[in-house]
């Protein structure tokens, strides 16, 4: 069978009610649904042997003599499989664990937080529940593409099971900042993160959110990154952000339909040629609704002349009943919505024209047609859609958007009227600015951002997640490294043997030396002298490239005719000259930097400051590992803020946090040596994270060696300097011209 897509969310895009007629079927709304659903029917037409399966709870529990007929049908008529849940576990898992605490913790409202540990217990329960259903139906080559915050353990679960599987998992609300998300107990804190590393790429709708998850992954577990590529011993996962769009052709088609024309004319009747404000949203406290009223009275009350002109078309889609928060706020609601409407109203001008219910797709886009405003002020909010369809529903290009600045949806959305929704008095202006906008001014707005939802809509918002996902599972198999076996080790001295020239490009501590607890006390012995000795001939050279300084690299190796690259690349001196710069570099940030480091070696025993020319490190190999793993990722977190507008990097070594001036780097150094030698063999060693600048610099035909961990630029891997030691030294013996073949 040819591999297929597996979706896998909370909920199937249809509804199962079992009755004493039977199992009846309905179709549910959501934005994940209406983006999916747009790219699955696009895919179908251009593919026809696409497959794909959707994985998910039906939305109620059905009877246990109806589970066969309902997995038949679903698979029959739908192409889909249900995940069966209780109604005590699907109460304790969505209105639970999912919506009394992730839900508000995500959201930045830590005071709703629920940690009630019989909702941890079933929200892990029922992601096995979901783990079972995708292994019962998964087969060789499917593609598993997992979704949301009801399903954070999944992907790791899938992942034990299923190891080599292709697998993605995408987030559509806010993840939130580190600060947030460690009131979480510790250990759900890490279960979560490490369930979402399960996927190999991991989804955010906005930068903010994929940094901050990459920054939680730091604190938590200890997992660096470079570029979103999150290193995790013998694996590799990556983040990134894909922007979710809407279906843009399907709404600007339906705005200029007979239907639609209909139904405004029904609704503009209603208001009598008043100017409509619209807005319509879930009920839920993260939607900032009660704002948006107090927005609105303060504009009435600071623009009178406006009364009786304007009217606010408020339409609230129930939301979670059984959850207290929301049944109290729609009483907060209903009370605002009236004293509105008896403070401002007259006999024949009511101010709100609220409505609590759903509206069907027809009505909606009739009111994003009759509105010339549009008010959505979310206090946060991981997207928000209804921005991009009032935007898509305009083929005009009139009407104006004021918008949260607290949205996902506002990255994109940059010509829109961005406003603070905790500041009333800013909705106010801001609806002032927009019922004074003329036309052109609107449509100059509107038409790059109609552009834009057009170009990177729904389908191509799946379609770029999926194809980053295939690219990473490639990126994968070449990060793959080989051990390096003693075949490989013979035909790598082979290769050297028959080359006119060799350089040798090594890594010293941890590679050619192991780590010692003070960086002082790593001093080459007799032995390293005599194998690099060996080696070295009039046509091998060998740089010893390090972030060690060049004073101590100096009187390391002076007279042994290396050459020798100090700090990252910053200095390189070629066999006894000179030191010598490898481009213009300052060290005046230093000072501003020095108080920060030397503040953490005052809290952290055992620790030490180390200053070179032109880059500052903190070491903590002598200090509690823990304490010090913990110290390091707070030292980052402060001078990564800190160092922003500086041309400065950050890195995590191997108990190292160090500073240095950006663009240098060990393999814009290994470039200047390869260009000026042009050497015909190449051999590259090092073990942490600075070498892969060198192994990703360096041509294909060069041998690259990492030692310690598997997944690397590097062509190969060793276990320690043991290892890198016995190469050389084979190198020395078989790799030289007159040497045994």
């Amino acid at each position: 069978m040819m591999p297929r897509l597996i979706v896998v969310s909370n909920r199937l895009p249809l509804t199962v009610q079992s009755s004493d007629a039977g199992l009846e079927f309905a179709p549910s709304a959501g934005g994940l649904v209406s983006a999916l659903g747009a790219y699955l029917e696009s895919r179908r037409r251009a593919e026809p042997d696409f497959d794909c399966l959707w994985v998910g709870w039906p939305g109620a529990p059905v009877p246990e003599h109806q589970h066969g007929e309902l997995r038949e049908r679903l698979q029959r008529e739908y192409a889909a499989h249900p995940v069966l849940i209780s109604a005590e576990d699907a109460h304790n898992f969505y209105h639970g664990f999912c919506n009394n605490t992730l839900w508000p913790l995500f959201h930045y409202f830590p005071s709703y937080v629920a940690y009630d540990p019989t909702y941890w217990e079933t929200y892990v329960r029922v992601n096995e529940l979901f783990r079972d259903a995708v292994l019962a139906v998964a087969q060789p080559g499917d593609t598993i593409w997992v979704h949301d915050y009801q399903l954070l353990l999944l992907p790791r679960m899938l992942r034990d099971g299923l190891p080599g599987s292709k697998l993605g998992f995408f987030l559509h609300i806010p993840f939130p900042s580190y600060e947030l998300f460690r009131l979480l107990p510790r250990a759900w804190a890490r279960k979560l993160i490490a369930g979402m590393l399960g996927a190999d790429l991991i989804g955010f709708h906005t930068f903010d959110y994929t940094q901050y998850f990459l920054q939680c992954v730091f604190r938590t577990m200890g997992y660096e990154h470079s570029l979103g590529q999150i290193a995790m011993g013998d694996e590799t996962r990556r983040a990134d952000t894909f922007p979710i769009g809407i279906d843009f052709d399907k709404f600007m088609n339906a705005a200029t339909s007979e239907t639609v024309a209909s139904r405004r004319a029904d609704l503009e009747a209603g208001i009598r040629g008043r100017t409509a404000i619209f807005s319509v949203d879930r009920l839920d406290y993260t939607k900032g609704i009660l704002n948006r009223l107090r927005g609105y009275a303060e504009f009435l009350k600071r623009y009178p002349e406006w009364q009786g002109k304007v009217v606010f078309l408020l339409a609230v889609v129930p939301s979670r009943a059984e959850v207290p928060q929301y049944m109290r706020m729609k009483h907060d609601l209903e009370n605002r919505v009236g004293q509105i409407n008896g403070a401002f109203g007259t006999l024949d001008w009511v101010p709100i024209v609220y409505q609590y219910r759903s509206l069907d797709f027809d009505t909606l886009v009739a009111l994003y047609q009759l509105s010339p405003i549009a008010l959505i002020t979310p206090l946060r909010d991981g997207m928000n859609l209804v921005a991009k369809e009032y935007i898509a529903s305009k083929p005009d290009a009139t009407g104006v958007l004021i918008l949260s600045e607290m949205t996902g949806a506002a990255r994109e959305l940059g010509e829109a009227i961005l406003i603070n929704p905790n500041h009333w008095g800013e909705i106010a202006d801001a609806l002032l600015q927009a019922l004074s906008m003329d036309r052109a001014e609107q449509i100059r707005r509107n038409r790059p951002m109609q552009e834009r939802l057009r170009a990177y809509d729904a389908r191509r918002w799946a379609s770029h997640f999926l194809s980053s996902l295939e690219r990473v599972k490639t990126q994968q198999g070449q990060l793959a490294t080989k051990t390096l076996t003693p075949t490989l080790v013979s035909a790598i001295c082979e290769k050297s043997r028959l080359a006119s020239s060799r350089l040798l490009l090594l890594d010293y501590d941890g590679t050619l030396v192991p780590f010692a607890s003070q960086p002082q006390l790593a001093v080459p012995d007799a032995e390293l002298y005599a194998l690099l000795a060996s080696l070295r001939s009039e046509r091998t050279r060998i740089f010893l490239i390090s972030g060690r300084d060049r004073h101590t690299l100096g009187s390391w190796f002076n007279g042994h005719g290396l050459g020798l690259i100090a700090e990252h690349g910053a200095w390189i001196r070629e066999g006894d000259l000179d030191w010598q710069m490898t481009k213009p570099l300052t060290s005046a940030w230093k000072e501003r930097l020095i108080p920060i480091f030397r503040t953490y070696v005052d809290q952290v025993g055992g620790s030490l400051f180390e200053e070179k020319d032109f880059s500052i490190a903190w070491h903590y190999r002598r200090c509690d590992p823990q304490l010090g793993a913990q110290r390091a990722k707070e030292l980052i977190d402060e001078v990564t803020q800190f160092t922003a507008n500086l041309d400065v990097q950050v890195l995590e070594g191997k108990m190292v946090v160090e500073i240095r001036n950006a663009g240098v780097n060990k393999g814009a150094a290994a470039l200047r040596v390869t260009a000026q030698l042009n050497p015909e063999f190449i051999l590259a060693v090092g073990d942490d994270q600075t070498d892969e600048d060198l192994f990703r610099a360096l041509p294909e035909t060069a041998i690259s060696v990492r030692v310690g961990v598997p997944f690397s630029h590097a062509r190969y891997h060793v276990n320690d300097n043991h290892d890198v030691r016995r190469l050389l030294a084979q190198l020395a013996t078989h790799g030289v011209p007159g040497s045994a073949p």
